[in-house]
């Protein structure tokens, strides 16, 4: 039965290894085309788009694919559309591996915002030290605040056109511990930080860090996702494919 994943996150990884050690399937597990040295996967992989949802729906029936997991981050809404429709198109079982989203605690002084737009804006007038961890496209809304003072961490690196005039530039890739998110944040004298409802662990120890420090974080909500099936963890992605493998007899 072959599986298509698209993927590029933590879930979509862990499925592949999964899928990996299941006769049954043959995975393969698809890149968005600006991915960079993607990790090495035990599984088929691709790089690159279909061509919007009527090139994925050609994708999904010229290669025989009989199921679609969306295992792409919470914040590709415009590819979890393309694959909603492409799935409804093709005829295609499609589900939604998703991981939940962070949620406030005791302690923590969230501002939540819609977009990249209102965060920006929400950090307000009065210069301030901006701890940054958004994607690269994102960091753009902030170019045009040159009043404030970034430290934006990315996994790649980032075009320098598109930065503030004023920003101290750091890749690196989680998962982060909280001791070393609350030194970064000492050392470099951050006042607030800005970051997307990415949910999962390997970056939410920022999230402890600002607690600890009583720092207010600005939380950029997930943008809204078309109304699919949805799991939130690999093996329950797993389950849901060996019963799609039952009802097709596989």
């Amino acid at each position: 039965m072959k599986v298509l994943v698209l993927g590029g996150t933590t879930e979509a990884s862990a499925l592949a290894r999964l899928l990996a050690g299941e006769g049954r399937f043959r995975a393969v597990l698809s890149y968005a085309g600006r991915t960079r040295n993607p990790a090495a996967q035990p599984v088929e992989t691709r790089i690159g788009g279909f061509g919007g949802a009527a090139g994925l729906a050609d994708y999904l029936r010229g290669n025989g694919v009989r199921a679609l997991i969306d295992a792409t981050h919470p914040f590709a809404a415009r590819i979890s559309a393309h694959a909603a429709g492409a799935a409804r198109d093709a005829g295609v079982p499609l589900l939604a591996l998703r991981r939940g989203g962070w949620t406030a605690g005791p302690g923590d002084e969230w501002h939540r915002v819609p977009d990249m737009a209102a965060a920006a804006d929400a950090i307000g007038i009065a210069r301030r030290r901006v701890f940054l961890t958004v994607g690269q496209k994102e960091v753009a809304a902030f170019r045009d605040r040159p009043r404030h003072a970034y430290l934006i961490r990315s996994v790649d690196p980032i075009d320098a056109a598109l930065l503030p005039p004023e920003a101290v530039l750091i890749n690196a890739r989680g998962p982060f511990d909280v001791a070393a998110e609350r030194a970064l944040l000492d050392e470099h004298g951050i006042d607030v930080i800005v970051t997307k409802n990415s949910g999962g662990t390997a970056t939410a120890a920022k999230l402890a860090a600002a607690r600890d420090l009583g720092l207010p974080v600005i939380m950029v909500e997930r943008p809204p996702v078309p109304d699919v099936e949805t799991v939130e963890t690999a093996e329950a992605a797993l389950a849901w494919l060996r019963h799609q493998a039952i009802l097709l007899g596989v």
